[in-house]
């Protein structure tokens, strides 16, 4: 499919749904008769007046869309929000049918590049880390710790990216990162732990990751902010997107978003089908070995080498916003 046919689709969707919308992630950008890449979406943000369930990643007219909701003064405040500031750089507005967004988009497309506000968000970007990083909390369940260990960790490229006035991509961030990081990309690699990894040894992960991921599907029960990340639809992001990082040659950049995706159907099976969960469990502690975590010490470790870097990652960042301020 190619973006453009995906955008329409998109734009059918917001107006039957007579929403306030706007296109944000990867796609914003992208010439209408580009194809849609392996592993990607069509990203909406709905603005709505008060935070609730996402609605997440669905199939409308062949086109795989994720909505997510926006409220009005996240909107307000976009430019001190390095998430939500991106998708507003440019006219990426869908629908505005009470005349309010389009202002409001103007005005941070005409501020995102003050270095203020660029060094802002940048800060909101370090905060995440240093919060998530200090935050993981040592009696939840195995799954969900991991994943508090990876989204921070993976943050460490998003205060680069921002920093570089760049899109914080999430699945795709230590692959968008790896032009700007420098002589620092190495380290980045090692303290999420794949820098050994190899093409072999990824698409090996992939396999078992495939199998947990068309297991965990249909027992799927419980909601989760990422259930549709989950489902049949969403599996060409999950696992063909994975495969064609590993065919570009960048299996070390596939590590991420194969580990967390192991972490969320785990915590699905835990929650749906606990025996499922432990017989598959040996293929989970595979990648997390392979990414040198074994347990809670690890995981606490990991996270307190993470924090030393951040002052590195921060000069780095320094660089990135002189060299485009």
């Amino acid at each position: 499919m190619r973006v453009g046919e995906a955008r329409a689709a998109a734009v059918a969707w917001v107006r039957e749904n007579g929403a306030t919308a706007y296109f944000t992630g990867s796609t914003v950008g992208v010439p209408d008769d580009a194809e849609l890449p392996v592993g990607s979406d069509v990203d909406v943000a709905v603005v709505v007046d008060e935070a609730g369930p996402k609605p997440g990643k669905f199939l409308f007219r062949g086109a795989l869309l994720e909505v997510t909701p926006v409220t009005w003064q996240e909107v307000r405040d976009a430019l001190g929000s390095y998430h939500v500031a991106g998708g507003l750089r440019t006219d990426t507005v869908i629908a505005d049918p009470t005349g309010a967004l389009r202002p409001l988009q103007a005005l941070v497309e005409r501020h995102f590049a003050d270095p203020e506000w660029v060094r802002r968000r940048c800060g909101e970007a370090r905060n995440r880390v240093e919060r998530g990083l200090r935050g993981i909390d040592p009696a939840a369940p195995w799954p969900r710790r991991v994943m508090s260990w990876l989204f921070p960790t993976g943050v460490t490229t998003h205060v680069l990216l921002v920093a570089a006035r760049r899109n914080p991509t999430v699945r795709l961030r230590y692959l968008k990162v790896r032009p700007l990081a420098g002589d620092l990309y190495p380290d980045l690699l090692a303290h999420l732990g794949c820098a050994h990894w190899t093409p072999e040894l990824t698409r090996r992960h992939l396999a078992a990751l495939a199998t947990t991921f068309d297991r965990t599907v249909p027992v799927s029960r419980t909601p989760f902010p990422y259930s549709s990340d989950i489902t049949a639809a969403a599996r060409p992001i999950a696992i063909d997107g994975g495969h064609a990082l590993v065919d570009a040659g960048d299996h070390r950049e596939a590590a991420f978003w194969i580990a967390v995706t192991f972490s969320r159907c785990h915590t699905i099976l835990a929650a749906d089908a606990p025996e499922l969960h432990r017989e598959l469990a040996p293929a989970f502690d595979a990648v997390l070995a392979d990414l040198g975590v074994t347990g809670g010490a690890d995981l606490a470790a990991r996270a307190e080498r993470t924090l030393d870097l951040l002052p590195a990652v921060w000069a780095r960042a320094e660089v990135l916003m002189s060299a485009t301020g």
